[in-house]
């Protein structure tokens, strides 16, 4: 998955965010978001349900690139709100925090407490080397995929979920002055039930957002 030209979007205040990854017309990631495309009304849980025949990890590729796409959009809608002065720590309220670490990185080889949009740009970062890495991400079929594979988006499932916990409890009254609460949680119910379909993030880590989850998924529990 090649990135296109190095185009930023624009946030409603001129910030820059990430564009979109595309997948090549043809592929066989290709043909699996066209599968996996949402309708309205559509039951989530069958929607998110591994198709009979597939590969697993293909369809596992497929998703973490494309909620990697529509997280980056989310996060370009309240961009202009969160800065190092509005947003000086990665949280959720103030019970969570995240600190970031990239052991491939001599700055945050250990985790350290960065602004809410230094994290999540070093998140985006960190993401979009991994799905542009053919050894990660094989770009064929024919490619077999690494035996870390399913580790790899278990941790990128995980962190993505982070910022689902920081713009819910710092930036929501923005997404409804937007009107674009009901996207979001489209998409969250979405995430949620693609994570908890293949396991890919654990109970704990999905405390933060217990509350809204049992609101939104009212059969669910975290």
């Amino acid at each position: 998955l090649k990135s296109p030209p190095r185009k930023m979007f624009k946030g409603l205040n001129g910030k820059t965010f990430r564009p979109h990854k595309h997948f090549k017309e043809g592929s066989l990631r290709y043909e699996l978001h066209k599968k996996a495309t949402l309708h309205s009304g559509i039951d989530l849980r069958k929607a998110v349900s591994l198709p009979p025949t597939e590969d697993p990890n293909e369809w596992l590729a497929m998703h973490t690139v494309d909620f990697f796409n529509r997280i980056n959009l989310i996060y370009g809608t309240v961009c202009d709100f969160c800065d190092r002065k509005t947003c000086p720590k990665m949280t959720g309220g103030p019970q969570y925090e995240y600190h970031w670490a990239d052991p491939d990185s001599e700055e945050y080889k250990k985790p350290t407490s960065v602004a809410a949009p230094d994290y999540i740009n070093l998140l985006m970062e960190w993401i979009e080397r991994q799905i542009n890495d053919e050894t990660l991400f094989p770009p064929s079929s024919d490619i077999p995929f690494p035996k870390t594979f399913q580790n790899n988006v278990k941790q990128i499932f995980r962190r993505l979920y982070r910022v689902f916990v920081h713009v819910y409890y710092h930036h929501f009254d923005k997404l409804i002055q937007i009107g674009a609460e009901a996207h979001v949680n489209a998409c969250y119910k979405h995430f949620y039930n693609f994570a908890k379909e293949f396991k890919l993030i654990d109970a704990k880590e999905l405390e933060p957002l217990r509350d809204l989850t049992r609101q939104l998924i009212p059969d669910e529990r975290p």
